[in-house]
């Protein structure tokens, strides 16, 4: 069974710092590229990071660029985003999920997904 599972989510105050993490099961992790997006209640879920098969290669939305690393263990099957200079403009689900594909920015090209992960960042 493919399974995404995020964790490490939580409420911070702006300025501050979180790791996602995000573990992978029943795929072959190497073979695909991630994706962390995040979502708002009645807004499109959007594009925040993306990272290579073999993480040497990255991709970011304009508004984390600079803020945010997102980073690929493919002996511990994690992906992981880091997340500093946290804004209150943060706060949403956020989601990892998989692709063949390579830096893709759009959700459509992912699957799985994991089930999500609640950031609040506090003014």
């Amino acid at each position: 069974q493919v399974q995404l599972v995020e964790f490490g989510g939580g409420l911070v105050q702006a300025g501050g710092s979180l790791r996602l993490s995000c573990t992978a099961s029943g795929l072959t992790f190497t073979s695909y590229g991630m994706g962390w997006f995040r979502q708002v209640p009645g807004k499109e879920r959007e594009f925040v990071a993306a990272i290579s098969r073999t993480g040497g290669s990255t991709a970011y939305a304009d508004s984390v660029k600079g803020r945010f690393t997102i980073s690929k263990d493919n002996a511990k099957n994690m992906v992981y985003l880091q997340m500093n200079s946290l804004k209150p403009e943060d706060t949403a689900v956020y989601y990892c999920a998989a692709t063949v594909g390579y830096l893709i920015t759009t959700q459509a090209r992912y699957d799985p997904w994991g089930q999500g992960t609640q950031v609040t960042v506090s003014s």
